[in-house]
């Protein structure tokens, strides 16, 4: 009887690293909105996040989500304060924004860490994430310079 309890658990332990591992969920903020401390509007305010912040979604209730901002804070944010937009934030010291998804094409601009942009569309096959500068400049920019994707 312990062989078969041995081997099931054995089977499961590799199904399961079988098994995709969830991604990551972000949001971005519709509109500028106060982060809280706790799920709760009289709860301690933690900081104001600007309109369009991409945030990682650690705990999703009914009406509260749980957030992770870029520095790793930990806080709480009303849902409705949250869009549809895909946001994504320069996360590198620098990025270039370049006019094709190449290391070697023209550079549309220079990115400083913090930067908001938005995605334009899903990252292609070699890393590149298609961007939209507020100013209306466009281009692609790499994939692991972006935080919230």
């Amino acid at each position: 009887m312990l062989s078969q309890t041995g081997s099931l658990l054995a089977a499961g332990f590799l199904l399961a690293l079988a098994l995709p591992a969830s991604a990551l969920e972000y949001r971005s903020t519709a509109r500028a909105t106060i982060l809280y401390d706790a799920p709760s509007s009289a709860a301690g305010k933690v900081a104001i996040a600007g309109s369009g912040v991409p945030l990682e979604v650690v705990v999703d209730t009914e009406a509260w989500i749980k957030v992770r901002d870029f520095s790793g804070r930990l806080s709480w944010v009303e849902k409705s304060a949250l869009g549809t937009a895909k946001t994504v934030m320069v996360k590198a010291e620098t990025s270039a924004m370049r006019s094709q998804p190449r290391a070697d094409a023209e550079i549309v601009a220079q990115l400083a860490r913090g930067v908001l942009l938005s995605v334009t569309g899903p990252a292609n096959a070699f890393g590149w994430l298609p961007v939209k500068h507020a100013d209306g400049l466009a281009g692609w920019l790499p994939a692991h310079e972006a935080w919230g994707r």
